[in-house]
């Protein structure tokens, strides 16, 4: 999904990303997957310089456009941003932030939060993307928070005691068109 990274559309984001991970029946990775996600757009719209500008050009834009995947296979959830700046973002380390800081805290907290996480610059320079993964919950986990509030007899999310997965070498279904093909949301 591609759209500008500011800070009116990470709601509406986090709740295409909710609706995609209910409709892979991994609701328990919600909450996760909307924190991690959260700090990764807002680390674009504080950090990453817009597509095609230098810094001599003054002010950055409001605008900057990027695009979020999430892909589910092997039991696993990755989400990743990509941006248009090169530039692989520092982790600051908790010596070099202030205790009460209220920011400076986003790739730990994805760090903390994640299985794994990583960086890398696209190789033609014009990117790049930052992921975090997290495992999928244990059948019985999954049911247990799916089937909570619920009457007994209602489907909890699973089929045969196995999370769904999307075969290796193929795309999972998605209620969003895929980056190549999606259009840019407009600002507003």
């Amino acid at each position: 999904m591609e759209f500008q990274a500011l800070p009116s559309r990470i709601g509406q984001v986090r709740r295409i990303v909710s609706a995609q991970l209910r409709y892979w029946r991994l609701d328990a990775l919600i909450d996760a997957t909307a924190l991690g996600l959260t700090e990764l757009l807002a680390n674009v719209h504080r950090h990453a310089e817009p597509e095609g500008r230098s810094d001599a050009e003054g002010p950055a834009p409001a605008d900057k456009h990027c695009t979020v995947e999430l892909s589910f296979m092997w039991n696993r959830l990755t989400v990743s941003v990509r941006d248009h700046d090169p530039r692989l973002p520092q982790v600051r380390g908790s010596a070099s932030r202030e205790p009460l800081s209220t920011s400076g805290r986003g790739l730990a907290l994805v760090a903390s939060i994640s299985e794994s996480w990583g960086m890398r610059a696209q190789t033609d320079g014009s990117g790049k993307i930052v992921w975090f993964s997290l495992p999928a919950p244990a059948p019985d986990t999954a049911d247990r928070h799916q089937g909570q509030g619920k009457g007994k007899g209602r489907s909890r999310g699973r089929e045969g005691g196995t999370a769904r997965e999307t075969p290796p070498g193929s795309t999972p279904p998605a209620p969003v068109p895929p980056p190549a093909e999606a259009e840019p949301a407009a600002a507003g």
